[in-house]
């Protein structure tokens, strides 16, 4: 039997896998630049893969059973890999951003031997590997390779006792979620005897939403919630980015954590779709959605250390996409699909470029950095460029996303939802803009001595000896981020092609009917296609303006920065980021026990 397009999905996760044993046994004995050489040249193939699977899907699906095991009427025990519009395309955005994190490090990282690189092959093939699989088990399988790598990725330098600690909390409070996951997946099992998710949803589509199946849903979701970050599940978040060497952060907030928000949509969509009623799970994620979205975006005022302000701000913006996918519509999800992309190209550069003020400077800390860099004028153009791309400045894909989300807003009755992403994003998007007016452009009041004599939390070491001009592959990476953030504004069709991918992910049982019975649904027509409206523009300019004054009240007018009143609310909010693991774990149940409530007691 001749090879087809979906056998590609099963290569391009063991590839990479091994490729990565290679590499942990033998990358001690080969020539650094070998080793270099030999993990890109991995993931451009896997890359190319994965846009080859993206241009086949179309707006179907294509799916191979491992090994032939194929299911008997609504039985069997095969794995099944499944690529359709979204999960190809989060594909490419993985082999993409793993391919500009590995060029990048091409000339960070010093006397890292092989265990980097495998490291990073073994994360993008749990990825890989997620996006792609039908199973719910082996969803958290691949989840559990993927947080395995990350927690190892976090505190990579382990004489540096806050990188220990920072991978420590991470592996701590996302092992726990993903054994309550597991607890989840086991009250399927008893209750079906399926772990497919066609099976799945097929079986509980049948069932009314009694206790078990609430319990199950709520024990999944919440090692998903987890991972995505969402409040009061998040505070793993910062402290493993403020440690992790610059091209880790890249894979972190430009696809982990919406792997989360997509292993969400993917399970509630294909196994309780029919079971749990819509509005209850609309209203859960909304109020996730906002609270997560606040308190990221108040957050990530408050912070000097860069990298814990773009993990804040990543925070923030996984509450604006939850909104977007709380909505339970196409266009809403669609509209989440484009931001996530632009987010990813825009975020991804900003890390990077942190990691090169680390190397040339020793801090990330916005008032030690005050003035200093004057002198990068290239790295001050591209900061700016991709501060007001996170800001939502038209025509990148932030602005066109936020705007589809937008109007999905209106149109659900939520006409609360456009002000939350305008302020969100001025928010966020003005904090990176201060920090590099001070750290570029010297602006704003001088810091005090007192202020900088403060510690700052999760300040790392420099990972490299980048000197003298920036070598060309950093600075590849970092404008090839840039351009996949611009690119989700101005590709021709794109909010019709995520409107068509969304309305796949939806189509709970249209996906069961094709891996179970072969029958392959009609394609989609969803409603017109989204583009850029003038009432979206307005509102990203208006984003965006509000950006700058933000920056500007923060360089000049600290003193003013939080409203008096509002001061003892924000001077809690700090201090319930403790640091200690014990607060967090406590954290994530209250995080449950709200999602359990938010879902269960209009069941009752």
């Amino acid at each position: 039997m001749l090879p087809t397009t979906a056998d590609l999905m099963p290569v391009v996760v063991a590839v990479p896998v091994a490729m990565a044993c290679l590499l942990a046994v033998l990358g001690r004995a080969l020539p650094r630049r070998a080793v270099d050489a030999l993990t890109l040249l991995t993931m451009l193939g896997v890359t190319v893969a994965t846009v080859v699977l993206l241009r086949d899907t179309g707006t179907g699906r294509t799916y191979t059973w491992l090994g032939g095991w194929t299911p008997h009427g609504n039985v069997g025990v095969g794995i099944a890999f499944v690529a359709d519009p979204l999960s190809a395309g989060l594909a490419v955005m993985i082999g993409v951003l793993a391919t500009c994190a590995l060029l990048f490090a091409w000339h960070y990282l010093d006397a890292v031997g092989g265990h980097f690189h495998a490291l990073m092959l073994f994360f993008a093939a749990g990825m890989e590997g997620f996006v792609f699989s039908a199973d719910l088990f082996d969803m958290v399988v691949f989840f559990e390779l993927m947080g395995a790598s990350a927690y190892a990725l976090t505190g990579f330098h382990v004489e540096d006792e806050t990188a220990v600690e920072g991978g420590l909390n991470f592996g701590l409070v996302n092992s726990l979620g993903a054994y309550l996951s597991l607890a989840g997946v086991a009250l399927l099992y008893g209750r079906v005897g399926q772990l497919g998710l066609p099976q799945l949803g097929e079986a509980l589509g049948h069932h009314r939403p009694d206790a078990l199946v609430v319990a199950s849903f709520v024990l999944v979701m919440t090692g998903f919630m987890v991972k995505g970050a969402l409040v009061p599940l998040h505070f793993w978040l910062a402290d493993a980015h403020a440690v992790a060497p610059a091209p880790v952060c890249v894979l972190f907030s430009g696809v982990m954590v919406e792997l989360g928000l997509y292993g969400v949509a993917r399970v509630y969509f294909t196994v309780y779709g029919e079971t749990l009623p819509h509005d209850d799970i609309r209203r859960a994620f909304l109020v996730l959605g906002v609270v997560t979205a606040v308190v990221g975006a108040a957050m990530c005022l408050g912070q000097r250390h860069l990298k814990r302000l773009l993990a804040f701000s990543t925070i923030a913006h996984m509450g604006l996409f939850t909104v977007g996918f709380a909505l339970l519509s196409s266009d809403g999800i669609g509209g989440t699909a484009v931001w996530v992309v632009g987010h990813a190209g825009v975020k991804s550069a900003l890390f990077l470029l942190a990691g090169l003020l680390l190397e040339r400077y020793g801090t990330v800390d916005e008032l030690e950095l005050h003035g200093k860099a004057r002198d990068q004028r290239l790295g001050a153009a591209l900061f700016f460029l991709a501060a007001i791309g996170l800001a939502g400045l038209p025509p990148f894909g932030t602005a066109l996303g936020k705007s589809i989300a937008e109007d999905a807003t209106l149109t659900s009755g939520y006409h609360w939802g456009p002000a939350l992403f305008v302020v969100v994003s001025a928010l966020t998007g003005g904090a990176v803009l201060r920090f590099g007016a001070r750290a570029y452009l010297g602006l704003g009041d001088a810091p005090h001595p007192e202020e900088l004599a403060e510690a700052t939390p999760g300040d790392e070491e420099p990972e490299g000896s980048v000197s003298g001009r920036t070598p060309l592959t950093m600075l590849s990476a970092i404008v090839v981020l840039l351009l996949a953030g611009l690119a989700a504004g101005l590709v021709p069709d794109i909010g019709r092609a995520a409107a068509h991918a969304a309305e796949r992910l939806i189509d709970g049982p249209g996906y069961a009917a094709q891996l179970l019975s072969g029958v392959r649904p009609p394609a989609p027509e969803p409603e017109p296609a989204a583009v850029w409206t003038s009432t979206g523009v307005v509102l990203s300019l208006l984003s965006t303006g509000l950006a700058l004054l933000v920056a500007a009240a923060g360089l000049w007018l600290r003193r003013l920065r939080w409203l008096h009143v509002l001061t003892p609310v924000m001077h809690r909010l700090h201090r319930l980021h403790t640091g200690h693991i014990g607060d967090y774990v406590a954290w994530l149940f209250v995080g449950m026990a709200a999602l359990a409530a938010l879902v269960g007691l209009p069941l009752m």
